[in-house]
């Protein structure tokens, strides 16, 4: 790629990053630095539903290389190769709207990847102007740098998902990577709510009931974790439909599976390791996986949410949780149902995005609860003065 679209675009990612920037400047009142927070949480969001929409069209090889679009910025200027891709194959994975569809996505990461640069940016300019001193690390740079070296990553495995022609696991990785910096975003977010106002000193009985709570909700983000990693492997071996009913497979409990090519890791899209054909059989093992994983999804978070429903600041974050917890369940049933209809699949990639922002909040709520000392909140409070 040539040095001219290089800057060209890494331009367009900067464009990309100002409008939401100059939204969080020109925002009346202080407190940006949290603002800029959860403006790259809503992006980070937007970014992962529309990397799901990239998968589902088919369009993650829309532009074949990386980072641009045969070399070029911007699909405007390598529409003759386009064209040219498309005429030789009109259902291929090169044509004019998935180019746009790819290079969208694209222009979207790189805005984050600025976002997250700019956070990074004024959380070490706060930290030098109070020379380094923290109230219970509240103040400190170090998740937004976390931040910055994992988008860092994130765009790594983005580049190896063109390059090795979206081998299921560097796919789903890329998904999980995803998701992990939505949940440190998410993070840093609730941090900077509660540096902002923080709650009252709680009860002994409220403090031994979060204590309670807190093995449950690390368990709900573990198991959540692995939901999304067998989720992830249904989307990039394209194993939705291998069960087309419900609550059955193929009419049978139980049906004829292969786990092990199925669950062979390195390998190429629809290959086994050993080059050939990977077998419907594997498909089905895939999804039939995933689909009973999803009971015990639905059973910890639901016990979860139940839990934390009448413990204090929790009672919001539980009732959403279990809200999009039947929504995902609901949209899951209803992509087998409707043959895999694109915007309910889009809807389920979202409602897995949603998931991983409230189990991640549960966690952070309970422990920031029973992290911080009443007087330590005191402190807090003159913290947000300096985000401006």
């Amino acid at each position: 790629m040539q040095a001219t679209n290089f800057i060209l675009l890494a331009l367009t990612g900067i464009l990309a990053a100002s409008v939401p920037l100059c939204m969080v400047w020109m925002a009346t009142g202080t407190h940006r630095y949290r603002k800029l927070a959860w403006v790259i949480v809503f992006f980070t969001f937007d970014l992962i539903v529309f990397g799901g929409f990239t998968r589902l069209t088919d369009s993650g090889l829309g532009c074949p290389d990386w980072p641009g679009c045969y070399g070029e910025a911007n699909p405007f200027l390598a529409h003759e190769h386009i064209a040219a891709a498309e005429a030789l194959m009109p259902t291929g994975p090169v044509t004019k709207v998935k180019a746009w569809i790819e290079m969208i996505h694209r222009f979207l990461a790189m805005g984050i990847g600025f976002l997250i640069i700019g956070l990074m940016i004024a959380s070490w300019m706060q930290w030098r102007r109070s020379n380094g001193r923290t109230e219970g690390r509240a103040a400190s740079p170090w998740l937004p740098t976390l931040l910055f070296f994992w988008v860092i990553v994130q765009g790594a495995f983005g580049a190896w998902t063109v390059t090795l022609k979206l081998q299921p696991v560097i796919v789903t990785l890329h998904l999980l990577f995803g998701m992990t910096l939505l949940a440190l975003a998410a993070w840093l977010g609730g941090r900077e709510d509660h540096l902002l106002r923080p709650g009252p000193a709680l009860a002994p009985l409220e403090a031994a009931k979060l204590r309670s709570l807190r093995p449950l909700a690390w368990l709900a983000g573990a198991v959540l974790l692995v939901q999304l990693a067998l989720g992830g492997w249904v989307s990039t071996n394209y194993a939705t439909l291998a069960c087309n009913d419900f609550p059955l497979c193929q009419g049978q409990i139980v049906p004829e599976m292969d786990f092990e090519h199925g669950f062979t890791l390195w390998r190429e899209l629809g290959k086994t390791a050993a080059g050939h054909y990977l077998p419907f059989s594997a498909l089905t093992a895939i999804h039939w996986v995933h689909r009973n994983f999803a009971a015990v999804v639905v059973l910890v978070l639901g016990l979860a949410a139940w839990r934390a429903w009448r413990l204090p600041g929790l009672h919001g974050t539980a009732r959403n949780l279990a809200l999009v917890l039947f929504m995902q369940a609901f949209t899951g049933v209803a992509t087998v149902f409707f043959n895999f209809p694109l915007a309910i699949a889009v809807l389920h990639n979202a409602g897995a995005a949603l998931l991983v922002l409230l189990v991640t909040m549960l966690n952070y709520k309970v422990q920031y609860q029973l992290g911080t000392k009443p007087q330590a909140r005191a402190h807090a409070v003159a913290a947000p003065a300096g985000h401006s």
